[in-house]
């Protein structure tokens, strides 16, 4: 079997040309970045320059500091307060940094600036009126100044809850329809709808017959706008309140962290680990995904991060572009469901719950491996299956990197550390965000010089633009639900119909998870994952916690069905993204990023249908932990083998075998002793019947192992 010799460099197949061989760790360049931007959640911005990007700079600086010093040095009027100043920075960069998308009327022909993209045109006399409005709404409770009846400064506004003046009404629903269309602007038409949706059903469920289980008194449109505009449950709720917090501050970290050479470092010390394995190409792609999701929040560009670097390593060993997209779009959605650092819904679980950021972190560790491990494995049977030839790496050694940048890894675990000391996770954030750029003057080619510094900080606000609107208005979804009592009635509907089917406890329990799956899957592929969290944590909570399921595994349940949206069909961000880098066939992508992240769909149920998966989140001992780590391992590698259709060290399963693999791997997730012993019998039956086949294959003189494999021509 030949080796090919790889250069950590791109080639022809390559999206973009992120990496040199000789000039050290590997660089992203703006294309990628572009490239990434497309399949986000959120829309591509503007490029901001000349006068209006340094106001848009020294606004976002303004912002970014402001959250800094909220960590040390509260606003002695409260959180809300300090939400409204928030609010107001954030909300008028958004009309700024967002272009309409809208165009009223066409230019004169020979006016070729109609030709140039809306990203790269500044804002329109429109954009600017709306960013004004924008701060004026935002400010309006907190100016002294009395207008009529209205205005008087933040107490006289607090006085008035549920009493609110004619102004006040106008400036909330001016501020709602702001809201409404930012979020249009940064993540398109479907989360709007869905919050007029909910704001249709607060005005107008008065009206839907009362025999109705979702029927209520009904909301006049002063009191929806009194709890968006004036309540702790509304705009300035819990998830702009996380975004203010916590994710403004980890945007700003991971800007640093990117600006200091890390994302560099991780991918190339990924490359150097695995660069004399049968397996380099494919390990260092899955590597290179967990150690970028430090530095990116996004499942979509983390995959065309690794992609850009890793596919034409992939594409030499000879891996199909449509599996090589599977993995590196299954690779980059595990980045945000991984510690230290996961997605923006990980914060909203802690202040929903009431704990520590570091008890969630702990709660995602067992998951975390068993997904890696379920992508590692199929990773080897990959190998084995489709032909793939060992490769040989051309970079540097892992030993070597390490000792010359291994210091990046220092403020990852700084903030475990401080958070281990019973301290806040935003100052964690904050100290470990001092450590990089500290430490990015080691080497002179990413000093956070005060330039560098401004560009991190007024990047990582930037980043969190999008987020925050979604937060503030998912205030109209959760303020309706809380008014309404939508919560409970819905969730009522979810576990009637299962019960409908049965009254077995355990399959009623069973079929509201499955249920509730399939919902969270088709609400992530129309919202971003914070909204869809948000929507899943108010609707479909309550069933789960109704039927006796622990509030950890519930909000973790949630998180990660809202998460996996980024790999379901037929949206599929995250596949979508990696098959635009690989050119690879879509509908095949998809598929094969399921194949991948099969774990991350079951483990999820495994840890709600039964109290013996409550270990799968570091809950009930070391004797629960053990046994439901154990125990789901080995499920997750037989369904992996069932998956790839080959036995690692033995060779190639057929259907009989596939089929028995999968039904033992289903049945070792249910995490109870009876089922755990079937599953382990059919397992057992699946091996035995490879080795038959493999043994039969031998009399017969034919091969029998390895040597299936279909040696594919490198395609140049």
């Amino acid at each position: 079997m030949d080796v090919a010799a790889v250069p950590l460099a791109p080639d022809e197949g390559a999206t973009a040309d992120p990496v040199r061989a000789d000039d050290g760790p590997v660089e992203a360049h703006h294309d990628t970045r572009e490239l990434a931007a497309r399949f986000e959640d959120e829309k591509p911005g503007r490029v901001l320059s000349g006068p209006v990007g340094l106001l848009f700079t020294g606004g976002t600086v303004a912002v970014a500091l402001l959250a800094l010093w909220q960590v040390f040095f509260p606003l002695p009027q409260g959180s809300k307060y300090y939400l409204i100043f928030f609010l107001a920075g954030v909300l008028p960069m958004v009309f700024l940094a967002y272009p309409s998308g809208v165009r009223l009327r066409r230019r004169p022909a020979d006016r070729p600036a109609d030709d140039e993209p809306a990203e790269r045109r500044g804002p329109s006399p429109v954009d600017w009126l709306l960013a004004v409005t924008a701060l004026l709404a935002c400010l309006y409770p907190v100016l002294p100044v009395a207008v009529g009846t209205g205005g008087g400064g933040y107490d006289a506004f607090l006085d008035r809850q549920g009493l609110l003046e004619p102004l006040d009404v106008a400036l909330g629903t001016v501020l709602l329809l702001l809201l409404l269309e930012a979020c249009r602007r940064t993540t398109g038409w479907i989360l709007p709808a869905v919050c007029l949706l909910f704001l249709a059903y607060g005005y107008y469920g008065g009206l839907l017959p009362q025999s109705w289980p979702v029927a209520h008194a009904g909301l006049d449109f002063a009191q929806l706008v009194d709890a968006f505009y004036n309540s702790d449950s509304g705009f300035y709720g819990t998830p702009l309140d996380v975004a203010a917090s916590y994710i403004v501050l980890f945007t700003i970290y991971g800007a640093v962290l990117d600006l200091s050479g890390a994302g560099r470092f991780f991918v190339e010390l990924s490359a150097a680990a695995f660069r004399r394995s049968r397996t380099a190409a494919g390990r260092t792609a899955v590597a290179s995904g967990f150690l970028l999701g430090t530095v990116s929040g996004s499942g979509a560009a983390t995959t065309v991060s690794i992609g850009a670097v890793t596919w034409p390593i992939l594409r030499r060993a000879g891996y199909p572009a449509e599996r090589a997209g599977g993995m590196l779009a299954a690779a980059g959605v595990g980045a945000i469901l991984s510690p230290p650092t996961l997605g923006a819904a990980a914060f909203i679980i802690a202040e929903y719950l009431g704990v520590s950021y570091l008890q969630v972190l702990g709660w995602a560790t067992v998951p975390t491996i068993l997904y890696y491990l379920g992508i590692l494995l199929s990773v080897e049977i990959d190998a084995r299956r489709s032909g793939v030839r060992p490769v040989v790496i051309d970079t540097g050694s892992a030993w070597r990197l390490l000792a010359r940048f291994g210091y990046h890894f220092l403020s990852l675990i700084v903030i475990i550390v401080v958070l281990a000391t019973g301290a806040s996770a935003t100052r964690a954030v904050v100290i470990a965000t001092v450590l990089a750029a500290a430490l990015s003057f080691l080497d002179r080619r990413h000093r956070l010089t005060p330039a560098r510094l401004v560009q991190a900080l007024s990047g990582g606000v930037r980043g969190v633009l999008a987020v925050s609107a979604v937060c503030a208005a998912a205030g109209i979804i959760t303020a309706t639900t809380t008014k309404t009592g939508l919560g409970p009635q819905a969730a009522a509907l979810l576990v009637g119909g299962a019960q409908a089917v049965s009254s077995e406890p355990a399959v009623v329990l069973a079929l509201t998870a499955l249920l509730a799956a399939v919902a969270l899957s088709l609400l992530g592929l129309a919202v971003p994952v914070t909204a869809s969290f948000v929507i899943g944590w108010v609707i479909i909570g309550p069933a789960l916690l109704h039927l006796g399921v622990a509030a950890p595994a519930a909000a973790m349940f949630v998180f990660y069905f809202a998460v996996l949206s980024e790999v379901s069909p037929p949206t599929a961000l995250a596949a979508v993204a990696a098959a635009a880098v690989t050119g690879g066939r879509l509908v095949p992508t998809m598929w094969q990023t399921l194949r991948y992240a099969l774990p991350a769909y079951l483990i999820p149920i495994a840890f709600v249908i039964t109290p013996t998966g409550l270990g799968l989140l570091g809950i009930g001992g070391a004797g629960r932990i053990a046994v439901a780590g154990v125990v789901s391992a080995l499920g997750v590698a037989v369904l992996a083998v069932a998956a790839g259709g080959w036995l690692p060290g033995v060779g190639p399963a057929g259907p009989p075998e596939r089929i028995l693999g999968a039904v033992a791997g289903l049945v070792l997730l249910w995490l109870e002793p009876l089922p755990v012993a079937v599953g382990a019998v059919l397992a057992a039956l699946a091996v035995a019947g490879v080795l038959v086949r493999r043994g039969s294959a031998g009399r017969a003189g034919g091969p029998s192992v390895p040597e299936l494999v279909d040696h594919r021509e490198e395609r140049e």
